[in-house]
């Protein structure tokens, strides 16, 4: 009979487990975000990030920086297999790998200071839409600088670590000679946080890093001017964000494209564009302006690009001006962008974000670990040597002996112990003293040898002293960065622009200005139409039983006052209302300020400057004068409520620039001309006025105009004192306009 066993219950397919959050977050998540933050998106000490250092070592074990490709020397073999071969350090698949690669390369223009020479087609940062060629059709080699990367490499300056499947060994950083991290461009996103680093120039870094190797207090931005980009561009300085920058490792900055002008064709010609956009980008956004009407200047837009660079090629109106059409496409376009800094490193495996002299100490400590583990690779091979030409010089003494030895040994094996017995040496001297042909066995030979003891002593007192004194490895440090900014230097692409000569074009400058007539409607629609519109055709269509309130002279830059039945005033620019014809039934205000059920506009007003006043005749006799300036507002408010007294019912209002003739009427008999100085001003806009008409029982005022009595045919109704009850109208005077 089997014997019995315990088995486990089994368990129902849809039961739950339920264990808390924290330890799933910790047992799956944390490893997959360790591994991105340390191992995929954030760059090291070294300026790179695994998938470029696992690339660029690869190339160089495939014997690719043999000769300087500066010089055409050296060989390009095909990108596919540079690929294939990457593979062995990188498991992410070969497009992935290729990418990278493309990057780096001199033909793609991302870099500066490419670290691949390129042959074939590798698109160009400057176009989303230019694809580089396939693995198969490129082919790449080592760029010459290169030779800095990797300088040392092979003295075991860096460590190595197991690849992924520890069949080989690739180095955990590259020995950088220069602060790569600051010349090489690099963004990527973890998981919780990211890295944007922007590139500075190669030479200007190099004297930044010598003036803080000689004083960690100086002042960097006197070195370090601003960053540095591969397309060039211009970049807006401002003194205060970029120190942040440089002192925290955060901020922003703008980049604008260079542009010339061809009068000839009355072209803009745009040559360089910000880092951060492409071409078809900015091509794109231009079309859609011109479509939607708030660009009208620009006839054509192309790209232009050839062989001798980027271009976009954009037609304007003769009558254009093309200073004031750039300012508004850098406003409306990428033409001007922001580059937001985040200089995010790992060090020491940590992520840490670093300020520019933050940045120079690490990098610092970096190569001064490289420089010690080379001096003691070097130190090491000359002792070595030294030790070897000792035990020659031991046998130096007695050739004849050392023959005699080798010749009389009865065995192979018995000749090392026979020699370190008969010269009382070492093994290894032994080792090299039995390898020496018999050609060289020579008192000539041997003694040339054995002088070279006295500079090898020499050489290793020196590497002794530099190994032992942090401030002579710093100077090694300065002279290699003088040799770098010497032979690699290049001058600046980004021209630097002071803020105070790029200024900020105004809300104004953008707006189309032109003279135009806005109409208002008792059914409460407003048309907006040009002067041009109207010279072609001015006859007025409106709805049934509509008719014009007030016809008003303004620009397209004015700001529009509405006032209502319910005491509001509402404020529109009058660039946003849309141009119509006379054809048209124009826009509904109600609609178009959101205004409340049975609210209407009475009254336009146009505002400059805010200058003038704003008169409110109301039924009981009273007029109150408000300074039109306190319908001024700091902010962007739509709508101002009690804007004028709802105490007694509203006659008429008008806005007057200064002081004026008026002319008042009181039902139909009597009339009354001031001037409207004598009415007081008020600030206040909720102001019931002052008592102007002296009314009778069951009569009112029935109207308030400003006049003027050029002619003098009213001088009959003036006054010089208020209140007053005016004078009997006469038949035989009139309103102008009557």
């Amino acid at each position: 009979m089997p014997k019995k066993t315990k088995t486990s219950p089994e368990i129902p397919e849809n039961h739950i487990i339920e264990q808390p959050i924290t330890n799933t977050l910790e047992i799956n998540f944390m490893p997959y975000a360790m591994s991105v933050i340390v191992s995929r998106a954030i760059p090291e000490i070294d300026g790179f990030k695994p998938a470029h250092r696992k690339l660029l070592y690869t190339m160089y074990k495939m014997g690719l920086l043999s000769a300087g490709a500066s010089s055409g020397g050296g060989r390009r073999i095909k990108s596919a297999d540079i690929v294939g071969q990457t593979m062995r350090l990188n498991p992410h698949g070969d497009g992935p790998i290729y990418e990278t690669m493309v990057r780096l390369t001199r033909g793609n223009d991302s870099l500066i200071h490419p670290f691949i020479d390129s042959k074939g087609n590798f698109g160009k940062h400057h176009s989303r839409d230019m694809a580089y060629a396939a693995s198969r059709y490129t082919e790449a080699r080592l760029d010459d600088i290169c030779r800095e990367v990797f300088k040392d490499i092979d003295k075991g300056v860096v460590d190595m670590v197991d690849n992924y499947n520890a069949t080989m060994l690739e180095p955990a950083l590259l020995p950088t000679t220069f602060p790569n991290l600051l010349v090489t461009p690099n963004q990527g996103i973890a998981v919780g946080m990211a890295s944007t680093v922007c590139s500075f120039n190669l030479k200007e870094v190099c004297n930044t890093a010598i003036a803080w190797l000689k004083n960690p207090k100086c002042d960097i931005i006197k070195t370090l001017l601003a960053p540095d980009f591969s397309t060039g561009g211009e970049l807006i300085f401002v003194p205060e964000d970029m120190a942040n920058i440089y002192k925290t490792g955060r901020g922003s900055f703008k980049l604008r494209a260079r542009y010339r002008f061809d009068a000839k064709n009355n072209c803009i010609e745009i040559f360089e564009i910000p880092y951060t956009t492409t071409l078809e980008a900015i091509i794109d956004k231009i079309v859609t302006l011109v479509k939607s009407g708030k660009i009208r200047d620009i006839t054509d837009v192309r790209d232009e690009t050839d062989l001798q660079g980027l271009k976009i090629a954009i037609d304007i109106k003769k009558s254009a001006n093309h200073e004031q059409l750039m300012h508004r496409l850098f406003s409306l376009t990428t033409l001007q962008d922001s580059f937001s800094c985040n200089f995010n490193f790992l060090v020491n495996g940590s992520p840490k974000v670093m300020g520019i002299a933050e940045i120079l100490e690490e990098w610092t400590i970096f190569r001064v670990s490289c420089i010690k583990r080379q001096l003691a690779h070097d130190i090491k091979k000359k002792s070595e040597k030294l030790h070897l030409l000792e035990g020659l010089a031991k046998i130096l003494i007695d050739i004849d002996k050392a023959i005699k030895i080798i010749r009389d040994t009865p065995k192979e094996s018995q000749v090392i112990p026979n020699l370190m017995d008969g010269f009382k040496i070492t093994q290894p001297q032994a080792d090299f003293i039995a390898e020496i042909k018999l050609r060289h066995l020579n008192r000539e030979h041997l003694t040339n040898r054995i002088a070279e003891r006295k500079s090898l002593e020499d050489e290793l007192a020196e590497l002794d002293a530099i190994h032992g004194s942090d401030e002579k490895i710093r100077q090694v440090i300065i002279t290699q960065l003088k040799d770098i900014a010497k032979k690699y230097g290049r001058p600046r692409r980004t021209e630097i622009v002071e803020a105070s000569e790029a200024p900020t074009p105004s809300e104004a400058d953008f707006i189309d200005d032109y003279n135009l007539k806005l109409f208002l409607t008792a059914h409460n629609y407003i048309k907006k139409i040009s002067h041009a519109s109207l010279r072609a055709a001015d006859t007025q269509y409106l709805k049934e039983d509509d008719h014009i309130l007030q016809a008003l002279e303004a620009t397209n830059r004015d700001e529009l006052l509405l006032f209502t039945n319910q005491c509001n005033v509402y404020k529109v620019k009058v660039y946003d209302l849309p141009d119509c014809k006379a054809s048209a039934l124009g826009d509904y205000i109600t609609n178009l300020c959101e205004m409340a059920a049975g609210e209407k506009a009475i009254y336009l007003a146009t505002a400059k400057d805010y200058s003038g006043f704003m008169l409110f005749a109301f039924t009981n006799g009273k007029v109150a004068k408000v300074q039109f300036n306190a319908y001024a507002t700091k902010t962007n408010r739509r709508k101002l409520v009690n804007a004028y007294s709802g105490r007694a019912p509203l006659t008429e209002m008008h806005w007057i620039p200064e002081d004026v003739d008026l002319y008042l009427q009181r039902g139909e008999d009597k009339a009354m001309l001031i001037n409207a100085s004598l009415i007081p001003t008020n600030t206040s806009k909720q102001s019931g006025g002052v008592t102007v008409f002296t009314l009778r029982k069951n009569t009112e005022l029935t109207a308030m105009r400003p006049v003027s009595n050029e002619n003098g045919n009213l001088d009959y109704y003036r006054t010089d004192k208020i209140p007053t009850a005016g004078h009997f109208l006469q038949k035989q005077l009139h309103l102008e306009g009557e």
